[in-house]
């Protein structure tokens, strides 16, 4: 608990002094003040992180986190639990659709097993930080110990801490892999939102209507079991989360920590980045949403943490995918504020328009 404390004190809110320096930047650009939208918004949320009118994205890392649910076990998902395991092979293969769009980003991808239930070779070139072997069933009773729920919690924040430090990337990306992971997610928004689960739960990978009342039915149970406190952050990944979930949440915090803007990705990741955010406030600053996705419950999760999403196309995949797509945009901003000449600077009048 203490190494956890240690990471929250580290985060504090981004410079508001920065930010208005990138407004004023951007409002004496050579074009119509206001032109250029979520672009600008960005922009300047970029400077405010890094505390420059230069800031640097150029080095970009997604991280995948894998973990297995044992609430699997109640029919929740249209997919049997080994695939995770098979997933995570295609990822090391660079088959995957993170792998293709992560390379079009110009992003490198790491995958972290966190709690993947079956033993991955030790050869595959994955991180193995496997906190166990999938979670338990959350309709029965916690997901994991506190305990467990604070390992992954630092292991995430340290990856990121030391791909920052260490390897000199600039620009963090989160996804997702696990079957039956948009269970705990859901429970998680249902907790915070007050919201009748119903109105908050998806099909997932493609369950049918019977599937559907049956999931619905799972996480009124996961929720009336376990009685998450929403006062406490902790405990609510503890009883309803998941092993990658909490290493989303800690790799957002880990960003936080160093001061690097970090892309979440869609329902599962956004759940870790909602966790993240109840833990330490000021991580918010941080955080970019990188689109909206189809999962019903996702819309609730932006608007408790207050955030626009980039992108909405209509996705709902995982994997790291949409971070890949909106690092490109994040991108774009930051060249937008550096490398747009102001009127001074290129010797244009300026009408104040």
């Amino acid at each position: 608990m203490k190494d956890l404390q240690e990471l929250l004190s580290r985060i504090e809110p981004c410079s508001a002094e920065w930010e208005e320096k990138a407004w004023e930047r951007l409002r004496s650009q050579i074009r119509p003040r206001g032109s250029l939208g979520q672009l600008e918004v960005i922009g300047a949320r970029l400077a405010a992180i890094q505390r420059t009118l230069s800031p640097s994205v150029g080095k970009k890392l997604i991280f995948t986190m894998a973990g297995d649910h044992g609430v699997a076990d109640e029919g929740v998902s249209a997919y049997p639990q080994e695939v995770t395991g098979q997933m995570v092979y295609s990822f090391v293969q660079g088959w995957a659709s993170i792998n293709v769009l992560a390379r079009h980003a110009g992003a490198d991808v790491r995958v972290v097993d966190c709690g993947v239930a079956a033993d991955l070779p030790a050869d595959w070139n994955i991180i193995h930080r496997k906190i166990g072997k999938g979670t338990a069933n959350i309709s029965k009773g916690p997901a994991m110990s506190r305990e467990q729920a604070i390992e992954g919690l630092l292991l995430g924040a340290r990856l990121v801490q030391d791909a920052c430090s260490q390897e000199g990337y600039r620009l963090f990306g989160t996804g997702d892999m696990g079957i039956a992971n948009t269970t705990p997610s859901t429970a998680i928004v249902a907790a915070y939102s007050g919201k009748p689960v119903a109105r908050l739960t998806g099909r997932g990978t493609g369950i049918d209507e019977d599937g559907f009342r049956n999931k619905v039915s799972v996480i009124e149970r996961a929720l009336e079991v376990n009685r998450p406190d929403t006062d406490d952050p902790l405990d609510v990944l503890t009883k309803v989360g998941g092993f990658e979930i909490a290493g989303l949440a800690g790799a957002v915090l880990g960003a936080a920590s160093v001061k690097a803007p970090i892309v979440c990705d869609g329902f599962i990741a956004t759940a870790g980045a909602l966790i993240a955010c109840k833990l330490a406030p000021a991580a918010r600053d941080y955080l970019f949403v990188s689109h909206r996705s189809q999962e019903v419950g996702h819309t609730t999760m932006v608007e408790i943490l207050g955030l626009r999403p980039i992108l909405d196309l209509d996705m709902r995949l995982g994997e790291g995918t949409g971070s890949a797509l909106a690092m490109n945009l994040v991108e774009a901003s930051a060249r937008v504020l550096m490398e747009i000449k102001t009127f001074a600077e290129a010797g244009v009048t300026d009408t104040g328009h």
